[in-house]
């Protein structure tokens, strides 16, 4: 099979010496699936972003369809045939479905082309979705379509742009599993009619299941590439990691303590008036982890917002120890053993511009253990720091070094620290493996199931659905702010059966009146 795209010898180093790649090569095949993993840190984007013309090499070159290319920016390579999804969707929500796939493009008419040609649009876009054979109403508006659909919509846009070759950055990472076999579906009628995709993943099952070929990354370096037909997971994980990675999270049986949490009739309203949260309620036990699966934007965010105090509930009780908390500050609630691990960390996580031992410390600098009369007590605090560095496998060169220099998996490993040490009642973890590799993973899982066997009460807010299921004790399923199913025995079921549930195609509100 011919070679597509050749990338050689590429090295990438930022003024403040930074090695991102170290001679990486990338040789992707024509009318192939090729999957491109690695650890955080291992070059995968900054490989990608060379490719696309957002970055320069430092050295090395990039040879397509058997010319050696220089890519000054996006556009260039977009004229050549490259195309990029990016994990987070690039769309206008106020636009309908042709506007965004055309949105830059427009066809136009009449002198000079200072017309909208909307004929032309309507049926190039028409014939577009026909020959794909993406299920999509051109008229209807992004922000009223499926997080499934907006990933279609996505890749149209790249097809429209005479895309050939496209990138896929994490693709699946918001969508249900009957949303991934339909994305996966497309994905093969791509191949087959000639079109060519390096796929971005941390999903190693995905990887074995979608893909011709890996090439795997660590530490900026190429360190081998495989048939997938002739790897595993196993072996695929070691070349990411260095190491055997645990796929199975270990767990032994738990008897629930006294309630930790509970919730009762909790709705949120937005300014329109709209219910983003609706007379939700439930019970989380100390020694237990509730788990929360949902396609994104369906409540999760307003739930853990309103537990945390960053959003107002528009009516209901979160009663934390048998004291509501509703009305208390955000100052007040973390005060009161609450860790709390946000879905973003660089936003609401972490200040990037303070240094890891500053964001380490946030909630102990008070403690009278680290003060002496008036004054901080540094050295202590420095220890602190270290201490929780070393014990948290944070790769840095310093504890003065910048959050923001930080690779994601050890910017969160600095947050999951800060967390853990105040030794939380109530441990409310919002898309904890969110963009982190599988040795990560592993860490941040065990550190989840310590706290939960240490009598903590654990709610978990999980996009991955396998991660709901391997850690959760119980799972909860939010769709269109409600719950719609609070399941028992979360160890028995299957992905397919809560992604039913999360589509709203199955309700199991008996269950969770009889629960509560």
């Amino acid at each position: 099979m011919a070679a597509l795209l050749e990338m050689k010898n590429i090295h990438k180093v930022y003024p403040n010496g930074t090695v991102a790649n170290r001679g990486v090569n990338l040789e992707v095949h024509e009318g192939e699936i090729h999957a491109l993993v690695g650890e955080n840190g291992a070059g995968k984007s900054t490989l990608m972003k060379i490719l696309f013309g957002l970055e320069t090499p430092t050295e090395g070159e990039v040879i397509f369809k058997g010319q050696k290319v220089h890519f000054h920016g996006p556009r260039d390579a977009i004229s050549q045939g490259l195309g990029m999804v990016h994990q987070h969707f690039m769309l206008a929500p106020s636009l309908t479905v042709s506007e965004n796939i055309v949105l830059g493009d427009e066809p136009r008419k009449g002198f000079l082309h200072l017309f909208r040609d909307r004929k032309k649009e309507k049926e190039e876009i028409q014939e577009l979705i026909r020959r794909f054979g993406f299920k999509l109403n051109p008229e209807e508006l992004v922000e009223s379509i499926s997080v499934g659909q907006k990933q279609r919509v996505e890749i149209l846009k790249v097809l429209y742009r005479g895309a050939k070759l496209i990138i896929l950055d994490e693709p699946t990472a918001v969508l249900t599993p009957q949303e991934t076999d339909e994305l996966f579906d497309s994905i093969k009628s791509l191949v087959d009619q000639n079109y060519t995709i390096i796929f971005i993943t941390h999903k190693l099952r995905e990887v074995m299941e979608i893909s011709n070929r890996i090439t795997v990354l660590k530490a900026g370096k190429t360190i081998e590439t495989l048939f997938t037909k002739n790897t595993n997971q196993e072996e695929i994980s070691r070349l990411m990691v260095g190491r055997d990675v645990l796929f199975r999270v270990e767990k032994q049986e738990k008897e629930p303590e006294d309630t930790i949490l509970e919730l009762r009739d909790v709705s949120v309203k937005n300014e329109k008036g709209l219910k983003l949260l609706n007379s939700v309620s439930f019970k989380i036990r100390g020694g237990e982890i509730l788990g929360i699966a949902g396609v994104e934007g369906n409540g999760q965010r307003e739930l853990v917002e309103v537990i945390t105090g960053l959003t107002k509930a528009s009516s209901g009780q979160v009663l934390y120890l048998n004291e509501n908390i509703l009305g208390k500050s955000i100052g007040d609630i973390r005060s009161m053993r609450i860790g709390h691990i946000p879905e973003d960390r660089q936003t609401t996580g972490a200040c990037l511009t303070s240094t890891i031992e500053e964001n380490l410390i946030l909630d102990i600098y008070n403690d009278p253990q680290f003060r002496t009369g008036p004054f901080l007590n540094k050295k202590k605090l420095k220890e602190f720091a270290r201490n929780y560095i070393r014990m948290y496998d944070v790769r840095t060169d310093s504890e003065l070094a910048l959050a923001g220099s930080l690779s994601g998996g050890n910017l969160q490993k600095v947050v999951i620290a800060r967390e853990m040490a105040k030794n939380p009642k109530l441990l409310i973890a919002a898309q904890p493996t969110r963009g982190v590799d599988i040795g990560a993973i592993e860490f941040i899982h065990q550190e989840i199931i310590k706290k939960r066997d240490e009598g903590t009460a654990v709610l978990l807010v999980s996009a991955e659905l396998s991660e709901i299921i391997s850690l959760s004790d119980r799972i909860g399923v939010l769709y269109n702010g409600e719950l719609v199913a609070l399941l028992n025995n979360a160890e028995e079921l299957t992905e397919q059966e809560i992604g039913y549930y999360m589509l709203g195609i199955k309700r199991a509100v008996e269950e969770v009146a009889a629960h509560e």
